[in-house]
């Protein structure tokens, strides 16, 4: 008898509890808001606010006001101090390095015991759980997991703290009987150097036919899948492994990469789930394999309340609702309050819901990625479902993408800017590419729409091809390539494109 077949019982008591999620949803969430403040109520932080243990919703509200790292950083210094008592009780030894930017500020997100072990793993636990329940002929644990992850920061350590990507925090604390079921080692998995570790990755990987699923970042794992196919001369990894069920993937949109899964797994060679682990939080997994919204996960260590987006510019004003007040269809900014020591606080990722009881949910950007350089307000949704389209009409396939606004050129115009790295450059042309794109996104967006009417505002956007590598090459640079790090999408200023430009006119 397989692993699979023995241990689907218990993960079927864990898909039974998640069926409370139908029609307990706000019970479920200020029981967690309860244990929060239980836990937590004594900390520097909330003492500041006067917090009770015993406090209502309402009255925390009140009470408290929501926050960015700003507000935190200086908490979470002490923190890395060995400082107990400041955001949590305890001392924390670990702090997660977040990758949502690229810019040379870091922010450090701790992560205690409980937080680690009552939400992160708890969301790879529920991964699990609901992929085995809606597939009962698989044999997921009767192979090995290819699991990519990034590296620890000893250049950040202090005294009283360890730093390093989320993953490898993972890695690092994860229980040894796991590691019998992935590989890579702990040695491979946590080494610095991506380009060292995607090599002997893939080696090893070679050795290994009986894997049956991967997890990473698309970008960071392609590349991996890619150096196999190289080393071995194969024209398809299902050739490398024959069992090869499912990709669990996060960290970026997964549109721009399907079609170069489909192309080296075959068009129905492998499953894909989606998961929304960040630095922060584990907060959702694609329960349905036909829907591509995520299910909120409700009852770990996280109390979850929403910005309406449209509502941020109105600063310290904006009324965050709690989940059981969201409306689907609308896009809000995230909140969150976590046993892991955030207090109210915006993560800069923004969600629409695509239906209540159970709550589910789309990425749909970030708050600071964005373009809205001329009232057009376009989002990182826009832009996935904008791609996706001139990808299929042109039959091309693409990596990686920046864009910025062109705010005039010589001839006194604006537009939007798109630089893209193709792996299969579009049939006519990439003038026919941005035609297509240009057409969606005035479809997909009716601010958009309205400042093209006519090219009066805005002409129609450009696109420059990227030259093979190039955004990694960016990412090499400032020392982030690999791990969860990723390229910012959309920007409101063109720092970034700029620095790529440049970059592009040099050779690899």
């Amino acid at each position: 008898m397989g692993i699979t077949k023995l241990a689907r019982p218990w993960f079927e008591r864990r898909v039974r509890a998640i069926a409370r999620y139908n029609t307990e949803c706000e019970a479920l969430q200020r029981a967690v808001l309860e244990h929060i403040l239980h836990k937590s109520s004594a900390t520097q932080y909330a003492e500041k606010y006067g917090l009770k243990s015993d406090m209502s919703y309402e009255e925390w509200v009140k009470a408290m006001p929501v926050a960015g790292y700003e507000e935190l950083k200086d908490y979470i210094s002490r923190m890395r101090n060995g400082e107990a008592g400041v955001l949590v009780p305890e001392k924390v030894r670990w702090y997660a390095k977040s990758s949502g930017t690229t810019s040379d500020k870091s922010k450090f997100i701790p992560v205690p015991p409980e937080y680690l072990h009552d939400t992160h793993y708890a969301g790879g636990r529920d991964v699990v759980a609901l992929y085995l329940h809606n597939y009962p002929d698989s044999r997921l644990l009767d192979g090995k997991a290819l699991i990519l992850g990034g590296s620890h920061e000893p250049g950040l350590n202090m005294p009283h703290s360890l730093v390093g990507d989320l993953s490898a925090i993972l890695i690092e604390n994860i229980n040894p009987l796991v590691n019998l079921l992935r590989i890579p080692s702990k040695r491979v998995a946590l080494l610095p150097d991506f380009e060292e570790k995607r090599d002997l990755i893939a080696r090893r990987a070679l050795r290994e036919p009986g894997v049956t699923n991967i997890s990473g970042v698309p970008s960071w794992m392609l590349s991996v899948l890619t150096r196999m196919l190289e080393l071995s001369g194969k024209e398809r990894i299902t050739d490398i492994w024959p069992k090869a069920e499912v990709f669990f993937h996060g960290g970026v949109a997964f549109t721009p990469y399907r079609s170069q899964y489909e192309r080296i797994f075959g068009k129905d060679g492998l499953r894909y789930m989606e998961t929304y682990n960040a630095s922060e939080g584990f907060f959702g997994i694609q329960n349905d394999p036909a829907d591509p919204a995520m299910l909120l996960m409700i009852d770990y260590g996280v109390f979850y309340e929403f910005v309406p987006l449209d509502e941020l510019d109105k600063g310290a004003e904006a009324q965050a609702v709690p989940l059981w007040q969201v409306e689907t269809g609308r896009n809000y900014a995230m909140v969150i309050t976590t046993t892991g020591g955030l207090w109210r606080y915006m993560i800069g990722d923004t969600v629409r819901f695509t239906q209540t009881n159970p709550y589910k949910f789309v990425i749909t950007g970030r708050t600071k990625s964005f373009i809205n350089a001329f009232g057009e307000e376009l989002i990182i949704d826009n832009a996935n479902r904008g791609l996706k389209e001139a990808c299929a009409a042109t039959h091309a396939e693409l990596t990686e993408f920046t864009a910025a606004p062109v705010f005039m050129d010589n001839d006194g115009h604006c537009r939007h800017q798109w630089l893209i790295e193709f792996t299969r450059e579009p049939e006519g042309g990439v003038t026919r590419f941005a035609e297509v794109l240009d057409q969606a996104l005035q479809r997909l967006n009716s601010d958009y729409e309205a400042k093209r009417y006519k090219n009066i505002t805005l002409q129609q956007l450009e696109v420059v091809v990227a030259r093979p590598g190039l955004f990694n090459d960016w990412l090499k640079q400032r020392g982030k390539l690999g791990g969860q790090h990723k390229v910012p999408r959309l920007s409101n200023d063109r720092k970034i494109i700029d620095e790529l430009l440049a970059l592009n006119e040099q050779p690899a």
